[in-house]
């Protein structure tokens, strides 16, 4: 049986985007971001993080670095009850000054790599899944994988996810 499931930008959608995010005293959860997030568990959908972290690509941060902020975020969801099944993220940029991620892509959104490959690592169900961004690219690559996308534009990331499961 195919899986139903959410996937969240980062920046902007779980937590205040600040240029750059990588160093964990400089998370701040967008509001009841966790909460919204066990919510979906609880209703049996499997989370997926989807994030664009051309940083990587550019000198400013790297894998290792994203990577601890990634642990510590999975740390404190479990604390509400929710889980990301896999954080995908896309560390390119064609003009970055690092040279193994200064390349065109399929995985930087509005492309909808990222989307796929999670999609057929986990067996999706396209019809019962969506896409919540802060952006139209993140909307774009929804499109572009064939699920329905929502655009965050702030406030409780909770009242937002009643509003689309109300629907």
């Amino acid at each position: 049986m195919k899986a139903k499931a959410v996937f969240l930008d980062r920046d902007g959608v779980l937590n205040v985007d600040v240029d750059y995010l990588y160093r964990i005293e400089d998370l701040h959860w967008i509001t009841e971001a966790p909460q919204a997030l066990a919510y979906l568990a609880d209703l049996g959908y499997k989370l997926f993080v989807v994030t664009n972290q051309s940083g990587i690509a550019r000198g400013y941060y790297t894998v290792a670095d994203m990577q601890r902020l990634h642990t510590y975020m999975q740390q404190e969801l479990r604390k509400y009850g929710a889980q990301i099944e896999k954080f995908y993220y896309c560390p390119h940029h064609k003009e970055g000054k690092v040279a193994e991620y200064a390349v065109e892509c399929a995985c930087r959104k509005p492309k909808p790599g990222m989307l796929l490959k999670a999609m057929e690592e986990y067996a999706i169900d396209k019809e019962q899944s969506f896409l919540i961004g802060d952006s139209k690219r993140d909307i774009e690559a929804a499109q572009a994988a064939g699920i329905q996308g929502y655009l965050f534009s702030g406030g409780s990331l909770l009242q937002f996810v009643h509003n689309i499961i109300k629907g």
